[in-house]
């Protein structure tokens, strides 16, 4: 057992320690008073209010690095992270009475060869210090006593986990059925029937076919739901002329990118430095008699291209060397010359003309984005009045009316993405708000605020067949080429199935051989292999596609190929069945364990940790 315990990955005590800081960095938001101090009991094991705490923000915390958008409780609990995190508790907690029923331990020796190993706890000259261990536990909120009884539950929990897990394996039986499957091969010839290849043209449908089609299809041309949506807006755009600029603003901050308007003449240099005069005139003397090219020079210093790559840059950055790099040549080099590190061959990449935007010229541009700049300020002091109106009963039409805001209208669904509806933050409000809620100020992306309203909510239905005309048209060519494609491809069947002779069809053929059922081939339909692997042996079958039918003969059944690379594939599948059944008893096992443990649940407890959250 000691044994085990030594192949117990430290990693799991940073793990430890990265989760408890993470969940404790926002645990300062939770005020629970009384004497609770449980939010559940599973067998003999208690789940403290501080655990849940932790294992939901960590939980939430992760929600918020992938979408990048703070997250509320109610948001949380919406999406069922309170129940993930209840329910990972539970599962631990379980275990951890079994472990402790079978009297599992990893023992004082053992605990303390893992802390004492944690390189977090070590001192300056690499052994335990006892101060070092106190401060990091400190900086998570724990007690010695507390971090050594979780290491301790960890390390019987591996052990338990490891008793289960190791040595399953999966019927040989099965292993092979799987890999005989996805790595069969068919051999087959595929001739194909395009638009070109038919007798006659599909004509254009007349209107009693568009009628009929519209008719027999309606399900087809569908609107989907659609929210008719009132807002006002109001955007930097639409305040910009009224924000005055005065000049000495724009003055100041052209002067602050005074780097960015005026730029010198510059080269793009890369620089070989030697250490001395007489290696730097010997390197050069190589170059000009063609017994070596820059790169290899490069080499011989046991440098790479990017070790002496200067980028762009101006006379001064180069001193004496200036005035011979600058005449030079894209392409030459040039030296020795000095530099601050000594003789030097310098070669030029590239050049750079001087860049001198006058103020006059840069005017309109800084003009621009000040008076955007203010209108956004301008626009945030005025978001709490507009705000307050709308709380005192105001409509979004009174807003546009008695302030600088616009009204507009939109029948918007999931997928509008023009006007407002391109803003990010428009979408999910209009995706979040009802019939009957009350309009309230939020911002977008630029600095806009926004409010809105829905008038009416329109279920999926038909859409009219004036709008959808084109489409139904389309539709309906569509599936007559298709028909014409199945009919021409059946009648070649049935000369195939006289001599079987794909050379007499007068139509583009191939062979295809021994592909497995993950091939892909161009311009087939995404079920093509698959149906190919249904066919029996000599078996005709046509395929159909979108724009062209496959006339398809299976030649060949193969069975998998002994080659090295499906072997590998074949030990890679087994490994991973071995590894999914050892997880799927391992998971029976925590389920048995927690029906065993009877796990009860405080609910006021838990209530009380989300509604102080």
């Amino acid at each position: 057992m000691a044994a085990g315990i030594k192949n117990l990955s430290k990693t799991f005590v940073w793990i430890l320690i990265g989760m408890l800081m993470l969940g404790l960095a926002g645990f300062g938001a939770v005020n629970l008073s009384g004497t609770v101090r449980t939010v559940a009991q599973v067998g003999d094991e208690d789940i403290s209010i501080d655990d849940y705490v932790r294992e939901l923000q960590r939980e939430i915390r992760a929600i918020e690095a992938q979408t990048g958008q703070p997250m509320q409780m109610s948001q949380a609990r919406e999406l069922g992270l309170d129940q993930q995190a209840l329910s990972r508790l539970v599962a631990l907690a379980a275990l951890d009475n079994e472990v402790a029923q079978l009297g599992l331990s990893i023992g004082d020796e053992n605990l303390q060869n893992e802390i004492v190993g944690i390189p977090a706890f070590q001192g300056a000259d690499g052994s335990f210090d006892r101060e070092a261990y106190r401060f990091q536990l400190e900086q998570v909120g724990m007690t010695d006593s507390e971090f050594e009884d979780d290491l301790r539950k960890e390390s019987a929990r591996t052990i338990v986990q490891g008793a289960i897990m190791n040595g399953v394996e999966m019927s040989p039986v099965m292993t092979k059925a799987l890999a005989d499957y996805v790595l069969a091969r068919r051999s087959f010839t595929v001739a194909t029937v395009s638009v070109d290849d038919l007798k006659s043209p599909i004509p254009t449908p007349t209107e009693d076919q568009v009628q009929e089609y519209y008719d027999a299809n309606t399900d087809l041309f569908t609107l989907p739901r659609t929210k008719k949506i009132t807002y006002a807006v109001l955007s930097p755009e639409m305040l910009q002329d009224t924000v005055e600029i005065d000049e000495q603003s724009l003055k100041r901050l052209y002067d602050q990118r005074k780097d960015q308007y005026q730029q010198p003449e510059r080269r793009l240099v890369e620089r070989l430095v030697y250490p001395s005069e007489a290696e730097a005139i010997d390197a050069m003397a190589q170059l000009e008699v063609g017994g070596a090219d820059f790169e290899q020079l490069v080499r011989e210093r046991e440098l790479d291209l990017s070790s002496v790559d200067l980028g762009d840059v101006t006379r001064e950055d180069l001193g004496d060397a200036a005035d011979e790099v600058f005449a030079a040549e894209i392409d030459d080099v040039v030296g020795p010359l000095p530099s601050v590190f000594g003789p030097a061959l310098f070669r030029v990449n590239g050049s750079l003309s001087a860049h001198d935007v006058s103020f006059e010229e840069a005017e309109p541009e800084l003009r621009a984005e000040l008076a955007a700049e203010r209108a956004r300020r301008l626009i945030e002091t005025q978001a709490e009045d507009i705000n307050d109106m709308l709380a005192g009963g105001a409509t979004l039409e009174e807003l546009a009316n008695e302030t600088d805001m616009e009204l507009g209208e939109i029948d918007w669904t999931r997928q509008s993405e023009d006007g407002i509806a391109a803003y990010d933050g428009f979408r999910t409000a209009a995706q979040a708000v009802s019939d009957g809620d009350f309009p309230e100020v939020a911002f977008l992306e630029d600095g806009s605020i926004f409010a809105l309203r829905v008038n009416e909510v329109l279920p999926p239905r038909p859409e009219p067949l004036e709008t959808a005309r084109d489409r139904v048209a389309t539709a309906w060519v569509q599936e007559q080429t298709a028909k014409a494609l199945q009919e021409r491809a059946n009648s070649v069947v049935t000369e195939l199935a006289v001599d079987g002779d794909f050379t007499t069809i007068n139509l583009p053929f191939r062979v295809e051989n021994a592909l497995t059922r993950t091939a892909f081939l161009d311009n087939v339909p995404a079920d093509f292999m698959t149906q190919v692997f249904e066919m029996e042996p000599s078996e005709v079958r046509v395929i159909s596609g979108p724009e062209s039918a496959f006339i398809v003969r299976l030649d060949d059944v193969l069975p998998p190929a002994e080659t090295a690379e499906q072997i590998q594939m074949q030990e890679a599948a087994a490994a991973q069945l071995n590894q999914a059944l050892a997880q799927n008893i391992f998971d029976i096992y925590i389920r048995d364990t927690q029906t065993r443990a009877r796990p009860t649940l405080d609910q006021r407890a838990l209530n009380a940790v989300h509604a102080n959250f």
